[in-house]
């Protein structure tokens, strides 16, 4: 009876080895990143879009508008997207939300360009819903984008099964899709001072990745470097087979992280940057991202709906246009905030 029992047990270790796939090595993440060339575009958002609800719920799921602008994308040279799922898409609409994000991956693929999607969000509203979405609040940059669950994890923990069944099933759909770039499962954890209220979801988020053992690679990017984020980067530095992060600074700051960074030997994506007012610009950081071989993803494309032309904490009550934008590239008419950027970005990406 020991001895079945000790079998028993050891069967059971075995199985929960298998099921929970390790980190990729170094090598694998390098070999890969090799593959797919100098990355770059932008964290995606349609103009149509308030948030990550409105653009993928059925009845606001705005086609034209996203073969319109990712036709843009492509013209610059860009290659991926990044880009914001939400759980509430999922639990009223499963079977919809999948097909329409295979549809969005149809039209990306049709231009050439590869998707980072991110599940969960630490950033901007805590209160979310189905349905209709809110109308922008005039000069207030992402005055309706949504967290991603949110305070509701803390106070029902409960619902940790129901995240895992929809992280689960959304990547073991697309988990051997070529149009999916890399899974970015947790953007800023421990934001609007959750801290490390955050780390025990970034940890079951990563397990429920890890025994889903997708093709393509993992990560949650770093993105804060204060005491109370130290757990958390120790974590996801250490978890993720391919270094993302964020940074909104000058060249010279953004070098110091990169040189910080590469201490992991992995391949490096900065999965988010470009902030005018910040200095954080496509003429000093790109050319640098390319140099450095690191992929270049910024914030914002099409001045839209999420208001992201205005900056954060400074709202513009009249709702007149910036003369400095703080994020994007284009006007809904297709015209570029600046032809100079545009060059630029044509330049490095090869794009006549």
């Amino acid at each position: 009876m020991k001895q079945v029992t000790l079998f028993a047990i050891a069967l059971l270790l075995t199985v929960s080895t298998l099921k929970a796939q390790p980190r990729w090595t170094a090598q694998q993440a390098n070999d890969w990143y090799k593959k797919q060339g100098w990355i770059r575009g932008c964290n995606f958002q349609p103009s149509t879009a308030i948030n990550q609800l409105e653009m993928f719920q059925a009845e606001s799921f705005d086609r034209q508008t996203l073969d319109k602008e990712l036709g843009w994308a492509e013209g610059l040279g860009f290659n991926a997207m990044r880009v914001y799922l939400h759980h509430i898409a999922w639990t009223t609409d499963a079977p919809g939300f999948k097909k329409r994000l295979d549809e969005y991956l149809a039209i990306s693929s049709k231009h050439g360009i590869k998707t980072i999607f991110v599940f969960f969000d630490d950033c901007w509203n805590d209160e979310y819903h189905p349905g209709k979405q809110p109308a922008p609040k005039t000069g207030v940059h992402n005055s309706g984008w949504v967290r991603d669950p949110g305070t509701m994890i803390h106070n029902h923990p409960d619902s940790l099964g129901m995240l895992e069944k929809y992280v689960k099933d959304v990547m073991t759909t697309f988990k051997n899709d070529n149009r999916i770039l890399l899974w970015d499962l947790y953007n800023e954890p421990g934001n609007n001072q959750y801290f490390a209220k955050s780390l025990p979801l970034l940890k079951s988020v990563f397990a429920w990745a890890k025994e889903v053992n997708p093709s393509q690679p993992i990560s949650a990017g770093v993105w804060s470097w204060g005491e109370k984020f130290k757990e958390l980067n120790k974590f996801q530095e250490e978890n993720s087979d391919v270094i993302t992060y964020h940074h909104y600074g000058y060249v010279d700051k953004h070098k110091e992280l990169i040189n910080q960074l590469r201490q992991y030997g992995r391949p490096l994506i900065c999965t988010e940057y470009m902030a005018r007012r910040n200095g954080s610009l496509f003429q000093t950081i790109m050319p640098m991202l390319k140099q450095e071989n690191i992929g270049a993803i910024n914030w914002g494309f099409v001045a839209g709906k999420t208001n992201t032309i205005y900056a954060w904490g400074t709202p513009m009550p009249d709702g007149k246009e910036p003369e400095l934008w703080f994020h994007d590239i284009y006007r809904t008419d297709g015209t570029a905030f600046s032809q100079d950027e545009i060059k630029t970005i044509k330049y490095l990406t090869g794009k006549k």
